[in-house]
This record gives structure tokens, C-alpha cells and sequence, in this order.
């Protein structure tokens, strides 16, 4: 196989075209985050909590990938953020901007949600299969 048709590998145009869309859905987090009205600070100091939902691995791995998916979709926290929206919670809008964006940074960076056979599965493709490729 070449490197365009790698099977289960998101690569060249729509690769960027993911990534980018991670990236602009991270950019337009700030600026829900900045309407709450939150301190800055709690920004970069929460972005990384998500994660927390990988810790599903440590006892399997359909729990691990049902517990990620669970924290890494963008349906959870966009739901949050119109809730806080329109109950005018702004701790909430804040809090769920933090999150969706730490969706949007994932996925600026290439992660995905999961498959529950192993962590490295991805909807974005299955690294290790990748690797024996390369």
C-alpha cells in the first residue's frame, strides 16, 4: 500500500482538513470561554482535566474506550455550554468551553476517539498499524 491509501489511516487532504477543524473549534473555545467571564487562568490550568476519562483503561479496554469517547466527544460539553448559556450559568459556559476545547485540541493534534479493542485505535486510524507500515 502506499502512503495515500494506508487502510483505516485519515491521511493527506482530509488529515489537514480534521486537524484544522480541531484547531478552529479550540480557537472559537476561547472565545465562549472569554463570555463567561471567568479568570484566564482557570483556562490553561483546566485543559487538560478531560484526560481524566482515559483512566477507564487501567480496567479495560471497552471501558477504556467507552469512559475517552465519553470525555472526548464534542456532544457532552456543547450541550453544557448551551445549557450555561441559556440558564445564564457562566461558570458552566466557562467550564464546558474548557473542555470542548480540550476535544478541539485533541484533534488539532491527531487524536481520536477510540475503538475498545486498544488505546491506539482511533476513528482518526490505528497507529500501530500504521507503524508496521512505515
Amino acid at each position: 500500500m502506499t502512503k495515500s491509501t494506508i487502510e483505516g489511516w485519515v491521511l493527506s487532504g482530509p488529515k489537514l482538513i480534521l486537524r484544522l477543524e480541531g484547531l478552529v473549534l479550540f480557537a472559537a473555545t476561547i472565545s465562549i470561554f472569554a463570555s463567561s467571564g471567568m479568570a484566564w487562568w482557570w483556562y490553561p490550568v483546566l485543559l487538560l482535566v478531560p484526560d481524566i476519562f482515559m483512566l477507564g483503561y487501567f480496567a479495560n479496554p471497552k471501558l477504556g474506550a467507552w469512559l475517552y469517547n465519553l470525555g472526548h466527544s464534542t456532544i457532552v460539553p456543547i450541550l453544557l455550554i448551551g445549557l450555561g448559556w441559556f440558564s445564564s450559568a457562566p461558570t458552566l459556559l466557562g467550564l464546558s468551553a474548557i473542555w470542548l476545547g480540550h476535544v478541539g485540541w485533541d484533534r488539532a493534534f491527531g487524536y481520536g476517539l477510540k475503538y475498545n479493542d486498544r488505546f491506539k485505535h482511533t476513528h482518526l486510524g490505528d497507529l500501530e498499524k500504521k507503524q508496521k507500515n512505515n
